[in-house]
C-alpha cells in the first residue's frame, strides 16, 4: 500500500508540470512588414535622400566616362601622327582611365548598398520595435512576418497586427476613396 500510494505520488509529481505546460494557451498574431514599411513616413525621406546619393555617384561616374570619351577621340584622330613612345603611353592611360571607370562602379554600387543599409536600418528597428511593443502589450507568444514568406499556413486563431503596429508607430489610415459611381 505504501508503495503504491508513493508511486501514485511521483507520477503525480512528474505529470503536474506536464499538465500546467498543456493548459498554456499560446496566442500567434502575424504582421505584414512590407505594408508597414510602405506607408511609414521615415522610408520616404530615406529614400529621398538614397536618390541624392545615387545622383551625385551617377554624375562623378558621368564626368569620368565623358573625360574618357574626350580623350579616346582626341586619341584617336592623333594616333596615327604620333611617335611610338607618346602612343604607347596614352593608351596605357587610356587603359588605366577604363579602368578606374570601371572600379569606380564597382565601388559605387557597394557605396550604393551600404548608404541603404544605413538608412533603413534604423526604419527596421523601429518597425521591430513597435512588433516587440505589441507582443509584449497584447500577450502573444509569436508574431510571423508574412512578408518574408517564410510562414506556410496560419489559421483564423492567428491574429493579424499590422493595423496594431501601424498606431503604434502613429501612422495615420489613409482616407477611404469613393466608390466608383458614388455620389458625393
Amino acid at each position: 500500500m505504501k508503495n503504491s500510494f508513493r508511486v501514485i505520488i511521483v507520477a503525480l509529481l512528474i505529470a503536474a508540470p506536464a499538465l500546467g505546460f498543456a493548459q498554456k494557451a499560446y496566442k500567434f498574431g502575424h504582421v505584414d512588414k512590407r505594408e508597414i514599411m510602405q506607408v511609414l513616413p521615415d522610408r520616404d525621406s530615406a529614400i529621398v535622400k538614397l536618390q541624392k546619393f545615387e545622383k551625385e555617384l551617377q554624375a562623378s561616374l558621368l564626368t569620368a566616362q565623358e573625360e574618357y570619351q574626350a580623350k579616346y577621340q582626341k586619341y584617336l584622330e592623333e594616333r596615327d601622327k604620333l611617335d611610338p613612345l607618346i602612343k604607347q603611353t596614352k593608351e596605357k592611360e587610356l587603359q588605366g582611365m577604363n579602368q578606374n571607370i570601371q572600379q569606380y562602379s564597382e565601388n559605387a554600387q557597394q557605396l550604393d548598398q551600404q548608404k541603404q543599409n544605413e538608412l533603413m536600418q534604423p526604419i527596421i528597428e523601429k518597425i521591430q520595435k513597435a512588433i516587440n511593443d505589441v507582443g509584449k502589450e497584447g500577450g502573444f507568444t509569436y508574431i510571423f512576418d508574412l512578408s518574408v514568406n517564410a510562414v506556410a499556413y496560419f489559421s483564423s486563431d492567428s491574429q493579424d497586427v499590422t493595423e496594431l503596429v501601424k498606431q503604434k508607430l502613429n501612422i495615420k489610415a489613409p482616407a477611404a476613396k469613393p466608390a466608383a459611381g458614388a455620389k458625393k
